[in-house]
């Protein structure tokens, strides 16, 4: 059985951990309602994006851009985006399990390439053995709009330059405060929009021409996808470490009642004894 200064001591411990769980839900809470906000503001744009882009597609052709062109899938990159913190729950465990399983399906007909994001990701492949083209370990939610830039024209040129077959995301999407969705999203090449039966086939007039409005549209495409996963990763990682430090408090507050309950029924327990002593050294002398 435990002493008394072994409880008081152990309370003691779980208090300062209450303590730190709850300044952390405080901050994630704050930055869980800045990401909130932005991702469902911007939602409209990235959601209205790829179907603007697909009917342009449409109309263009596969000849149009190399950005359009499909081909049979041998080489493959995978963009994994993942947090550089811990204490965010199952946030990057469930992703990284679901980045594993693609990779397993893909790499029977494909060669696979990796774009790791995030401090959690970088490590768990660090010994794959798989090929990692770029990785990001610094400051994944503070990327800039020049890196994600480049980041969208490094991809690019991977697909043009026939490197890679093509490129696909890997995130999670944030859809409620309780659990997000994992993701994968094929970034290139670009989509289809497929024509609906008895659709009257009418190209536009083209102003300007028609590679120039494409090679002014696909690139922003790519960043705005790109800038989608990354935004919607964020905001899923806040609401997941604000109820990851939600249910540790929780937890703390009821292991300290734990706590208190036995150090309470040990004090008593011994309260109880030197009483007993005292009663029966007093029957003594009175004997």
């Amino acid at each position: 059985m435990p002493t008394l200064i072994d409880l008081r001591r152990r309370i003691r411990s779980v208090r300062n951990s209450r303590q730190i769980t709850q300044a952390m839900k405080t901050v994630s809470m704050a930055k869980y309602k800045k990401a909130q906000r932005l991702v469902l503001e911007a939602r409209p744009y990235w959601h209205i994006f790829p179907e603007i882009a697909a009917r342009v597609a449409s109309w263009a052709g596969e000849d149009a851009h190399p950005l359009l062109i499909k081909r049979r899938e041998k080489k493959i990159e995978a963009v994994i985006i993942t947090s550089d913190k811990g204490l965010a729950g199952a946030f990057n465990a469930n992703l990284l399990v679901r980045a594993q399983a693609f990779i397993r399906e893909r790499s029977g007909a494909s060669n696979v390439g990796l774009v790791l994001m995030g401090k959690k990701a970088v490590n768990f492949f660090k010994r794959s053995g798989l090929r990692v083209d770029r990785s990001f370990t610094k400051k994944v939610d503070k990327l800039s709009r020049e890196e994600v830039k480049d980041l969208s024209e490094f991809l690019m040129r991977l697909y043009v330059l026939n490197r890679t077959d093509g490129v696909y995301v890997i995130y999670n999407e944030f859809r409620s405060i309780l659990s997000p969705r994992i993701t994968v999203a094929r970034l290139l090449p670009v989509g289809f929009e497929k024509a609906a039966p008895g659709a009257p086939d009418i190209l536009p007039d083209w102003e300007p021409e028609v590679r120039v409005l494409i090679d002014s549209v696909l690139p922003l495409y790519v960043e705005s996808q790109i800038h989608h996963a990354l935004f919607e990763s964020q905001a899923a990682e806040q609401a997941a470490r604000m109820m990851a430090m939600d249910n540790a408090t929780r937890n703390a507050e009821q292991l300290i009642s734990d706590l208190v309950l036995v150090l309470n029924k040990i004090r008593q327990a011994s309260i109880t004894k030197e009483l007993l002593e005292i009663m029966t050294a007093v029957d003594a002398l009175a004997k």
